[in-house]
């Protein structure tokens, strides 16, 4: 085998059929191994939407997504996607083509020293040659999907792909733990959880993406139903505690974040169940004790945690719901108020007879089944739908909120048609945010996937221009100008609809629509219910 047919026998041993790239010369070697091996590559309009559907895939499958780009301005436009997969923890295996070897020492045009562009924003950053390949890519397949997950770099030089590979034995690393629970105390306090749970009378569970990724959602439900705690959930980690649980008590740092955080205040013991901060958005604001439970230790110290239990996440919580017995600290009455509370506030600032961003969600969620996959990108309708969204399962809300990275969601739902072709796909975007990866209509289009594509139109950048409302400053380079998605839509061989009203959202959801096509619905919505939410 030459060195590009190891890379792909190693990507197939690891179960990964996908590849998302812009490729160029160096991957000419790289496009023709996966092309014999079946491999379905996907042609992103640029590197850097190529790189955000890999971290969707990655989110998806819980495999390391791949992404391709050429040397030079290919491997800069790669650099914003693999940052995501950084923050968002999320693996992946971003491949750039170099210049032959003799020449990079010296040679200059399109040549950047890609250990030193993607070593902030990676695990590992190497160059694969012919008698290592084998070696590397067990590495970086062991890196990427070690805790916590995450983005390797590898170059790969344009006399290396094609040249024959002497370390060519396909044999994959150890990808999934069996782990041994370990403790970590300060020895200020009670050491055993199990007493400090039952002492608590106000015990509440957050969890994050790590009990995604650990595959903790049954026994996180045990152990809630056994202690009687409920749970609040990171966004990224949605439908970790099924929605509509008794105990499910709302998502942080989204909509209605004070009253969620003021829940949280409520709590005299907290249990941060494979909670990672890098989802928050503000200082951590809570003082009760707490219970750190993750694949790895509290080594960020946002929050203290004088007591750890670093292991298995579902083991470690079955073990405690085991050890706990039935507490029953939380009645079911109690959680209801708290929930019916929070809705109230979710809903403030509906302006009547207009099309408010809650009713595009709440139009969107009726009218979709219950598996249905969604993605969501960055701005304020975020802040809405991952409030407002119901999940039931993990993994079937995509977003950013690490990097948060905009342009986000319309690569994601194209990663996830093609990984769940069965499955409705949902996409939620900004109009700004569209206009940033608009392109890639063209490609979902080319692919015969039908997503539904939803645009918030409200022809700004809501975010900042809220920030400079309340400083009572003008919108100004704020604003955009208004896009007719119809038009829009059609030009990149979707369908398209413009709609202003529930009724006319609701139409364009039943009217019956192509199978072949994304379907793309501009909302012109009223943003006043943004200024009373944010």
């Amino acid at each position: 085998m030459n060195t590009s047919e190891v890379i792909i026998q190693y990507l197939a041993a690891a179960g990964i059929r996908h590849i998302f790239g812009y490729p160029g010369d160096p991957s000419v070697e790289f496009l023709e191994a996966a092309r014999r091996e079946g491999m379905r590559f996907v042609l992103g309009s640029r590197e850097g939407t190529a790189g955000l559907m890999a971290e969707a895939y990655g989110q998806l499958t819980g495999r390391p997504g791949v992404c391709l780009s050429t040397l030079g301005p290919g491997s800069t436009n790669l650099v914003n996607a693999v940052a995501n997969a950084y923050l968002d923890r999320v693996p992946m295996l971003a491949i750039s083509g170099q210049i032959e070897r003799k020449r990079e020492p010296y040679f200059t045009h399109q040549v950047v020293d890609h250990n030193r562009l993607f070593s902030p924003i990676s695990k590992w950053t190497t160059a694969v040659q012919p008698n290592t390949v084998g070696t590397i890519m067990r590495k970086a397949l062991r890196i990427a999907t070690a805790e916590r997950p995450g983005p390797v770099h590898i170059t790969t030089a344009g006399d290396v792909v094609g040249a024959e590979a002497t370390d060519c034995e396909v044999s994959l690393p150890p990808m999934r733990a069996a782990r041994t629970p370990q403790l970590f105390s300060t020895g200020a306090a009670e050491s055993d959880p199990v007493k400090r749970i039952k002492s608590a009378r106000r015990p509440v569970i957050l969890a994050g993406i790590s009990a995604v990724w650990s595959g903790a959602t049954a026994a996180l439900v045990r152990l809630a139903e056994t202690i009687g705690a409920p749970v609040v959930v990171s966004p990224m980690s949605k439908g970790v505690m099924p929605e509509d649980h008794p105990l499910y008590a709302g998502t942080l740092d989204m909509a209605c974040n004070k009253f969620v955080w003021d829940f949280l205040k409520g709590a005299d013991l907290l249990l941060a169940v494979g909670f990672d901060a890098v989802e928050l958005i503000k200082p951590w604001p809570l003082a009760m004790p707490i219970i750190h439970i993750d694949t790895v230790p509290n080594t960020d110290q946002i929050y203290q945690a004088d007591l750890e239990i670093v292991g298995d996440i579902a083991d470690i919580l079955e073990a405690i719901a085991a050890a706990c017995g039935s507490l029953e600290r939380w009645s079911a009455a109690e959680v209801a108020a708290h929930r019916g509370k929070l809705t109230e506030l979710y809903y403030a600032g509906r302006v009547a007879g207009r099309l408010n961003p809650t009713d595009v969600v709440d139009v969107l969620r009726g009218a979709m089944p219950r598996d249905t996959v969604v993605s969501t990108d960055v701005g304020s309708h975020k802040m809405l739908i991952g409030q407002g969204w119901t999940s039931y399962s993990p993994r079937a809300l995509l977003m950013t909120n690490g990097l948060s990275s905009m342009g986000f969601s319309l690569p994601a739902a194209i990663a996830a048609k093609l990984v769940h072709p069965e499955k409705p796909v949902v996409c939620f975007v900004g109009d700004g945010g569209l206009a940033m990866v608009q392109a890639e209509l063209r490609v979902a289009s080319s692919l015969k996937l039908d997503p539904v594509v939803v645009v918030f139109c409200d022809n700004s950048l809501n975010r900042i221009e809220l920030k400079q409302m309340a400083r009572q400053y003008p919108s100004w380079g704020t604003v955009i100008e208004p896009t007719d998605i119809s038009m829009l839509a059609r030009s990149m061989g979707c369908d398209g609809v413009a709609v202003d009203s529930i009724k006319g959202l609701e139409s364009a959801l039943t009217g019956g629509r192509a199978k072949d096509r994304p379907l793309v619905i501009g909302a012109r919505i009223d943003p006043a219910q943004y200024a009373a939410q944010f």
